[in-house]
């Protein structure tokens, strides 16, 4: 691929924001150029998935001192988000099911149950 002008530009803009559309739009090209320049330079390709990885980076930077302002401005759910992924004692654990078994209902549930079922034609009713 022909060198181009606003290849270094772009890339620049992609570490600093890591979405094509923005970087294309404030460098001034479109994104069939940028999947072009991927397809037909591996050189581009190389340096594209550098300065995404970088731009990624980047907002992850960002996002968490601002989660961390949070946290100091006493935002619960800033706290909350942060022990759940980083505190073993507050992350999320998977629930366990209890299995009912039909001891475990009084007589009045089974009844109610049978009705309902009964009533959604899953099973036949009773003849007394």
């Amino acid at each position: 691929m022909k060198k181009n002008s606003h290849a270094p530009k772009f890339l620049e803009e992609m570490r600093k924001v890591p979405i094509v559309q923005v970087a294309c739009e404030k460098v001034g090209i479109s994104r069939n150029t940028v999947y072009r320049w991927i397809k037909e330079d591996a050189e581009f390709s190389k340096d594209f998935a550098e300065a995404e990885k970088a731009g990624v980076e980047f907002v992850n930077d960002m996002s968490e001192s601002q989660l961390l302002q949070l946290i100091k401005d006493r935002k619960f759910p800033a706290i909350r988000l942060w022990l759940t992924n980083h505190h073993k004692r507050f992350a999320t654990k998977p629930l366990e099911a209890k299995h009912a078994h039909s001891n475990d209902l009084t007589d009045e549930q089974k009844d109610t149950i049978k009705q309902a079922l009964q009533y959604a034609n899953l099973i036949k009713p009773d003849h007394d």
